[in-house]
Order: structure tokens, then sequence, then C-alpha cells
């Protein structure tokens, strides 16, 4: 089993789902987060005053995925997120030691 975390931009993330969803792999966690990476943020003028926003909003989706749905969850994810533009996202696949349901104790 593989951990694959992924952070993409927020207004793809219904793209994302419903590739996903078109892949059978519907288990998944999605969190709103900050983020800087090589996009670097923009300088915006609030009030006269010029701010530098750095830390721009992202989401985080976390999927567990049986070794074998593995590429074809990448690709999903790359599908439904990719625009083209500096800041699409990252994807990255960890190992996963050990599984297990709460409800009945069963390893995953």
């Amino acid at each position: 089993m593989k951990l694959i975390i992924a952070f993409i931009r927020p207004e793809v993330l219904q793209d994302v789902k419903l590739k996903l969803y078109s892949q059978q792999i519907y288990s998944m966690s999605v969190t709103n987060i900050l983020g800087a990476g090589r996009q670097r943020g923009y300088t915006e003028a609030y009030r006269g005053v010029l701010t530098e926003v750095n830390l721009l909003k992202k989401i985080r989706i976390e999927l567990g995925v049986p070794d074998d749905k593995v590429d074809t969850a990448i690709e999903a994810l790359t599908e439904g997120a990719r625009t083209g533009q500096e800041g699409d996202g990252v994807i990255i696949v960890q190992d996963t030691i050990k599984a297990m349901r709460i409800r009945t104790g069963e390893n995953i």
C-alpha cells in the first residue's frame, strides 16, 4: 500500500475528484493549507501599502491506495490538476508500512 500526497490549486479540486472517481478511487482526505514553492507568491497594494503575499492557498489531498492503483491515481491527479502554469502542484508517493481499519481491525 502507498500513501499519495498531492498539493494542488483550490480551483481544480472538483476536476481532480471527478478524475479519481472515474477510476473508482473514492477514499481521500482533503485539507485547506497555505504554502510556498516555486510560484513564490505576489505583491499587492492594500490601502496604499504594498504587501508581499508569499503563502498561497493550496489543497492537500491524501490517498491510501493499493500498489496496483498507484499509477492510475497519479494519472488521475495529474490530469485533473494540470493547468500548464507554474503552481499546479506536487505529488508525493510514500510507502505505507501498515494500515488498519479501526472498526473491524482488519489490515488493509
